[in-house]
C-alpha cells in the first residue's frame, strides 16, 4: 500500500529554522511513513497519543533539546504532519 504524507505550509515554515541533522531525520521519517504507514515502532519513543486514536508521535533527535514530530491520519491512506519542533514546544492536544 502506498501512503500519502501531507506537510502543511505552517509546518514547513516551523521546520525551516531547525538544525540540518533534525531536518534529515524528519525527511527519513516522512519517507518511512510513506513506505510503511503511520505505525513507526522503529523510531525512538514512537507512540499513539493518548485519547487521540488517529494521532502519533516520535522523537527524531534525542538530547537537549529533544525534537519531535506529530502526525495524524486524515483519510484511510493519508497522513498529515501537524508539528515538527522541540518536545518542550509540542502541544499534543492541540496538534491533533
Amino acid at each position: 500500500m502506498s501512503w500519502t504524507v501531507l506537510i502543511p505550509k505552517r509546518v514547513a515554515k516551523q521546520a525551516q529554522g531547525l538544525p540540518a541533522a533534525v531536518l534529515d531525520a524528519v525527511a527519513q521519517l516522512v519517507a518511512d511513513l510513506e513506505l510503511d504507514g503511520p505505525i513507526q515502532k522503529g523510531w525512538p519513543n514512537y507512540g499513539k497519543i493518548t485519547g487521540r486514536p488517529k494521532c502519533h508521535h516520535c522523537h527524531v533527535k534525542k538530547g537537549r533539546p529533544t525534537y519531535v514530530v506529530i502526525w495524524r491520519m486524515i483519510e484511510e491512506d493519508t497522513m498529515e504532519v501537524s508539528y515538527v519542533g522541540t518536545h518542550e514546544g509540542a502541544d499534543y492536544e492541540r496538534m491533533c
